[in-house]
């Protein structure tokens, strides 16, 4: 192979690369993630010379950039110039591993399959965390399909799957080497193979047949989705036409559920449902548009529901007597907005802001970076949102049951290590509002929603989620899906409502992921680097 590696490694970490693309969507073959990175460790190992580091590096890293460069293509429908620099960036963590891979992990005799698993999925933790992280599409997400092996995600999170799943890669790895090297059967890496295959299943079997055994409330959730068009950050649709298109799809399915006598606890709409803002004063008082107030008022008519949606919320102050404006150089929140039929009105803050989307870092000290902006999302740049800071669920009524809600908006349902943070004993629900209208007819929504599921699962909560357009759905804590928008075809690009009846368990267990976070995939991730620096040492 000496020959002709100059092109065979190459080709290789191409086509696992490709390979991996394909256990997500849009082809959804999950379990080709069990043998993706076989092509790519198999070369990682062959790597030799005293820059063994460097090329390992180069061959991961090119394996990383054609994943993501096919993984998210969907970026093309805003900025072709993200759609090359992200895949780029993301791909230096597997790069990262091809060093450690064809240089400290080479040649391990003992340990291999600990070290490799453990410095993966350190290396997607400190990916979906770095620069506030985009741990999109993690090994472990491609088992969204099997829901029996995702169950194990509430043990050491989602990032905890993908050390699962490369260990097995890297013991089928080992075995073909095994096998074609020394004409062996290798029995103990197939048998380990098996083992850890029947531990994920056995383990999701117990939790697939013991949850959701406690008591609960039903609730009912009626989600509404409108499928506005829009051209990355502008919308094609004048704001008169959306507001009254929630107005209208709203009141026929409330029209629909009076007739079989059915009444809903919440009306959910997406995020920036409505054009109008939210005023939000010092002293905690608010106005809004209007427009919003009459939108809300004709969608409620009689019916004495909460209505959740997402809106802009500014910082405002009073202008004479009775009058309020938008404070001059105030701040500005991407929000989640819960307005009961009686009640107070509350709000919760984005957290987790999008670069380029929602915030752009350095932007006063480099103008270009606006220029960019406008360039690329068609609008003119109106600076940026402030990050939000509370950390405590919003309590909401449902049934008479106060329901905890623990709220994320747009791609914060990706985030673990924030959702978990909200977490508390009782009834809680998670609740998203989101708008994958940006990418258009893409696969972007689909993924979007694969990667959420896992909130479900890790969080052992269920999850609600509302969608411009998008995937609107309700999930139950196993991750089953029990309620989505889609037309007669299946496709969930269209508008239309769904009532999603959603068992919420009374004392929800808290998972061991919930307790502790991400610590155990850090500190394993640490380990296996410890391991191998000592293993090289020795050899």
């Amino acid at each position: 192979m000496s020959r002709f590696s100059w092109l065979f490694r190459p080709l290789a970490c191409l086509a696992s690369g490709a390979l991996l693309s394909l256990a997500f969507a849009p082809a959804n073959l999950g379990p080709v993630v069990w043998v993706a990175l076989l092509p790519m460790l198999a070369v990682l190992w062959t790597v030799e010379g005293r820059r063994a580091g460097w090329k390992g590096f180069g061959l991961g890293w090119l394996a990383g950039f054609v994943f993501f460069a096919l993984n998210l293509k969907w970026l093309n429908t805003v900025s072709w110039v993200g759609a090359i620099v992200l895949p780029a960036y993301l791909a230096l963590f597997f790069g990262a591993f091809g060093a450690f891979a064809a240089s400290w992990g080479k040649g391990m005799r003992s340990g291999r399959v600990f070290a490799h698993a453990a410095v993966w999925a350190g290396l997607e933790w400190l990916r979906g965390w770095l620069l506030t992280g985009f741990g999109w599409n993690g090994l472990g997400v491609a088992l969204h399909g099997a829901t029996w092996l995702a169950q194990a995600a509430d043990l050491f999170g989602v990032t905890g799957l993908s050390g699962a799943v490369m260990a097995v890669n890297v013991l089928t790895a080992s075995a073909l080497w095994k096998f074609f090297s020394n004409k062996k059967v290798p029995w103990r890496e197939a048998a380990a193979v098996a083992a850890a295959l029947a531990v994920l299943s056995v383990y999701g079997a117990i939790r697939l047949a013991t949850l959701g055994k406690g008591e609960a409330v039903t609730l009912r959730a009626l989600l509404v989705q409108i499928n506005a068009p829009q051209e990355a950050a502008r919308w094609l649709w004048e704001p008169e036409q959306i507001h009254m298109a929630y107005e209208d799809e709203t009141a026929k399915a409330l029209d629909g559920l009076r007739a079989k006598g059915i009444a809903p606890d919440w009306v959910l709409w997406p995020e920036s449902a409505l054009a109008g803002r939210l005023l939000r004063m010092a002293d905690g008082s608010w106005a809004m548009w209007q427009e919003n107030l009459d939108t809300v008022d004709r969608a409620r008519g009689k019916d004495a529901f909460t209505l959740m949606m997402g809106l802009t919320e500014l910082e405002g102050e009073a202008v004479g007597d009775e009058g309020f404006a938008q404070k001059e150089k105030g701040k500005a929140w991407n929000s989640l907005v819960v307005m009961p039929s009686r009640g107070e009105l509350r709000t919760f803050r984005k957290h987790h802001l999008v670069f380029f989307g929602e915030t752009i870092p350095l932007v006063e000290q480099i103008p270009l970076l606006k220029k960019i902006y406008e360039q690329q999302a068609g609008v003119e740049y109106g600076g940026s949102f402030t990050p939000g800071e509370s950390l405590d669920p919003l309590p909401v009524d449902a049934h008479g049951t106060t329901v905890g809600v623990i709220p994320s908006i747009c791609f914060e349902d990706t985030v673990g290590r924030l959702e978990r943070k909200f977490v508390r004993p009782g009834p809680q629900v998670i609740v998203n509002v989101t708008n994958d209208g940006w990418f258009k007819e893409s696969e972007a929504a689909e993924q979007h929603f694969h990667n959420a599921i896992f909130r479900a699962i890790e969080l052992r909560r269920p999850m609600i989620r509302c969608a411009n357009t998008g995937v609107s759905a309700a999930v139950s804590p196993t991750g089953a899906t029990l309620a989505k928008i889609a037309d007669e075809s299946g496709s969930h690009f269209t508008n239309g409502s769904v009532l999603a009846e959603v068992p919420v368990p009374l004392r929800p267990a808290f998972s061991l992921y919930a307790l502790v976070g991400d610590w155990p995939v850090i500190g394993l991730g640490l380990a296996g680097l410890a391991l191998g620096f000592a293993t090289r040492k020795r050899r």
